[in-house]
């Protein structure tokens, strides 16, 4: 797995297919939390809204990588088609990963805030992102071939995670960070959100997985 993991980071890296999304993310954690004053929570549901959009859209451009041919090729030397799923999504977690290390230290320029705040962006950045990637795996080719389809189905689930408030994850997330209070207080519910986002991501791949199979 470590391998298949490496190879699609690779090919990410020479592609430079990630710059849109990680430019994307860049952008709205700058102009957002650039501004000093306000509020730290403010400040991190801005990086995880960004987060969540940037999230989507690399993994697309992660599991989109290879077309058709080369993608059971890799699936056949790795394996099984699950394999180079799960490693796509490793892929696209471990350039998460780093976005979360950016947007936790930025919106602290303005002067330090206390740890239990941190530790509020952390989970919020890390439900957004795992949100992200569940709503850009079903928006690849493996699910939905057609570009156009593909595109009216990002921005549906898109604009459903961040506007209705009954799923999971996201537009909870950036409501619970919009009303400042203890950040004690915050990281239980939070936590839960975490922890749905995390359900959803497994329903995702599972989902994505069995379409791909069965379109195969």
């Amino acid at each position: 797995m470590g391998a298949l993991t490496r190879y699609g980071l690779a090919r990410l890296t020479v592609s430079q297919r990630y710059l849109p999304p990680v430019l994307l993310f860049l952008a709205v954690v700058v102009v957002l939390t650039t501004e000093p004053g306000g509020s730290l929570f403010a400040r991190y549901a801005a990086c995880a809204f960004a987060q969540f959009l940037s999230m989507a859209w690399l993994t697309v451009v992660v599991v989109n990588g290879e077309d058709p041919v080369e993608r059971s090729v890799t699936v056949v030397a790795a394996g099984g088609a699950r394999r180079v799923l799960l490693a796509d999504v490793l892929a696209v977690g471990a350039v998460h990963a780093g976005l979360v290390v950016f947007g936790l230290l930025y919106p602290l320029h303005a002067g330090t805030g206390p740890a239990a705040a941190v530790a509020v962006g952390l989970v919020a950045q890390l439900t957004a992102g795992a949100a992200g990637i569940s709503v850009g795996l079903p928006c690849s080719r493996l699910v939905v071939p057609r570009p156009g389809y593909a595109v009216l189905t990002a921005l549906t689930l898109v604009l459903l995670m961040l506007l209705v408030p009954y799923p999971p994850a996201v537009n909870p997330t950036l409501r619970l960070l919009s009303h400042p209070a203890d950040a004690g207080a915050v990281l239980g519910p939070l936590l839960v959100q975490a922890g749905g986002a995390a359900a959803m991501l497994a329903c995702s791949i599972t989902l994505t997985h069995a379409v791909a199979r069965r379109r195969a």
